[in-house]
């Protein structure tokens, strides 16, 4: 069965990972500093702190940016839910805006428009291939006096203007799910500008605790627990220096896709990119009723052939917490395009050529004319 994400470990994790639980210290420690130190070197020096997941760095990039009950947040609604989630949770207001059909990059007129004395941030989401215009986003975002936290989850080795993703800016955050571009079994990471922000996290990650001179601890703000393992550490220590090796890997899996998908109006490949962008998936999109199937047959079909398939993402707006702000159908046409016919086909790096012919040939096979 040839999955449609999967992560890579070779022996040398396999064997870290072991002398980390060797060590006994498995909790953070001397590892979670030494990737972070890696991590932040990798973001051009900025400061870097990892905890459990993307969820919860964006969650206490929310928090670190003071935003809570009464404030609104405009973020797209072409994302995955982790963004709405957290707004949410930290008592904010979710405003949601479509996106570019193709790079799914957040539409800055329609987050321009959104713009209300009560707005505090923009929280978008970077999409592999291609990225939006950043600049302007910066741009726009420093004339309003708005924060911005960056959903880089998808996409980090991406590079904009020459600049890493996440190595200039206010905020960005990054997952190590296993589907990620490298992984920590669990775990993301969070780059803020200085380090006064930066010891922010630290308290934000770890019960909101603060140590006072004499030694004993105090809570000034009720935090919770997203601290990193040593032993997540020590794999994302080891993913990291074989990330220019797996991007390249997964960009030359991409440019076999385009080079073998079939040319069939109804479906619509995503943007071949610019240079120095990351590909953390392959989305397509489906007109399936013209080829005579529906999604599930369609995936249904491959899944027969023993292709895994994926759906990346559904419209947050139309989910049951969406359309408790009253968002309806028909809003967001290109969120709501995308969330109806895309399919994430394989892609990761444990793949060969050979595979992604094969995916291109079942697709072929699949959508030939009713």
């Amino acid at each position: 069965m040839l999955k449609f994400a999967q992560p890579t470990m070779d022996e040398a994790t396999i064997q870290g990972v072991v002398e980390v639980l060797r060590s006994n210290w498995l909790a953070s420690g001397p590892k979670v500093t030494e990737f972070e130190a890696a991590l932040s070197a990798s973001f051009g020096s900025r400061p870097t702190r990892v905890v459990t997941s993307a969820t919860a760095a964006i969650e206490i990039a929310l928090q670190v940016c003071g935003i809570g009950p009464g404030d609104e947040v405009i973020t797209s609604s072409q994302s995955f839910f982790s963004a709405m989630n957290m707004i949410v949770k930290v008592g904010a207001t979710p405003v949601f805006v479509d996106c570019d059909l193709d790079t799914r990059f957040i539409d800055l007129a329609q987050v321009e428009a959104a713009i209300t004395p009560h707005t505090k941030a923009i929280l978008p989401t970077y999409f592999p291939g291609a990225l939006g215009d950043i600049s302007a986003l910066h741009a726009l975002a420093r004339r309003h006096r708005l924060r911005v936290i960056e959903d880089a989850a998808l996409v980090q080795g991406s590079y904009w203007q020459g600049q890493p993703i996440g190595s200039f800016g206010d905020i960005a955050t990054f997952s190590f799910h296993p589907n990620k571009n490298m992984t920590t079994i669990e775990g993301g990471a969070i780059v803020v500008a200085d380090e006064d922000q930066a010891r922010l996290v630290e308290v934000l990650r770890f019960h909101g605790i603060e140590r006072l001179p004499d030694g004993t601890r105090d809570v000034s703000v009720a935090a919770g627990k997203f601290n990193m393992s040593d032993v997540s550490a020590v794999i994302g220590l080891h993913q990291l220096r074989q990330l220019p090796a797996l991007l390249a890997h997964r960009a030359e899996l991409a440019a076999c896709y385009f080079q073998h998908l079939p040319a069939l109006p109804g479906l619509r490949l995503p943007p071949h990119g610019t240079p120095q962008q990351s590909w953390n998936m392959f989305n397509v999109l489906i007109s399936y009723e013209q080829f005579g199937h529906t999604r599930p047959s369609f995936r249904a079909a491959l899944q027969e052939m023993g292709i895994g398939t994926g759906m990346s993402y559904e419209a947050c707006h139309l989910t049951s917490v969406g359309k408790q702000y009253g968002y309806h159908e028909g809003q967001f046409p290109n969120t709501e395009r995308i969330a109806r016919e895309t399919v994430t086909l394989p892609l990761h790096a444990a793949m060969t050529p050979t595979d992604v012919q094969h995916v291109c040939t079942a697709v072929g096979h699949v959508l030939r004319p009713a």
